[in-house]
């Protein structure tokens, strides 16, 4: 069976999907760790970014542990309790942390390892690394509320096309398709994602929470209320704007406390 593995790296949460003999595919019990880890690393203030990888070089995550499918969803009931409750919970939990997430993506990044990344806020790939979802060729749809996290990425079109075709693609058309934030060589893809969460890091983690908390609410199509707009200043009362000020004009980098 697969395992999930967390490392804490100074205010770096690194949390990586183990099962290498399968190309780290998601079995039942990593979607329910995966999901607790979320949780976890929300209850703790000194984490300022979370990067999600896979287990060594070869893959991210190729989909689900296909293997398992036959016991974990033999009926309508137990497929509902498996991608709802289990896989619909881990998206969840990583599209609505309110902690930075990076994915760092080498190899197979593959249905169930795809919906993972297209809930992170920034992915970053290998020029090796290979995309798509060709669950058509197994017989099976993909559930609403996995499916939910690629439509807010690249909207209907794009999903539409990579479950139609069914096609595995590579990094550079993934990065065209809106994906993938950015491209780097394969060496590069770890390094990349821990300077990414180096800079995040740096920066004031209120105010990171503030911006995710304000891209989920502003695709809602409704208008922000008069509370909401004075709660768009709250930062003026923390600790880390005075210190964000001061430093700016004393020409010295912030020491940011998330207070």
């Amino acid at each position: 069976m697969g395992i999930v593995i967390e490392r804490m790296d100074g205010p770096v949460l690194t949390i990586g999907l183990s099962h290498p003999e399968k190309l780290n595919a998601i079995d039942a019990g990593m979607w329910i760790a995966l999901r607790e880890a979320l949780d976890r690393a929300t209850g703790k203030p000194e984490v300022r970014c979370i990067i999600l990888r896979g287990d060594g070089d070869d893959a991210f995550a190729a989909g689900g542990d296909i293997e398992e499918f036959q016991t974990v969803r033999a009926t309508v009931d137990d497929a509902l309790h498996y991608h709802e409750t289990l896989v619909a919970a881990a998206l969840e939990a990583i599209r609505n942390s309110p902690i930075p997430t990076v994915a760092a993506i080498r190899g197979a990044c593959i249905g169930g390892g795809l919906e993972i990344a297209g809930c992170c806020d920034i992915r970053i790939a290998g020029e090796s690394a290979r995309f798509g979802a060709p669950i058509n060729r197994l017989g099976f749809s993909m559930y609403p509320g996995e499916m939910a996290g690629l439509l807010a990425l690249v909207g209907p079109a794009v999903v539409l096309e990579i479950l139609l075709e069914g096609r595995v693609f590579d990094a550079r058309e993934a990065l065209a398709k809106g994906l993938l934030s950015r491209v780097v060589a394969d060496d590069r893809v770890f390094a990349e994602a821990n300077e990414t969460a180096a800079r995040i890091s740096a920066g004031a983690p209120l105010v990171a929470r503030w911006h995710k908390q304000w891209a989920q609410r502003l695709t809602h199509d409704r208008p922000l209320s008069d509370s909401e707009k004075r709660s768009a200043f709250d930062f003026l009362a923390t600790d880390d704007y005075q210190e964000g000020i001061r430093a700016f004009f004393e020409k010295r980098k912030p020491r940011f406390t998330g207070k």
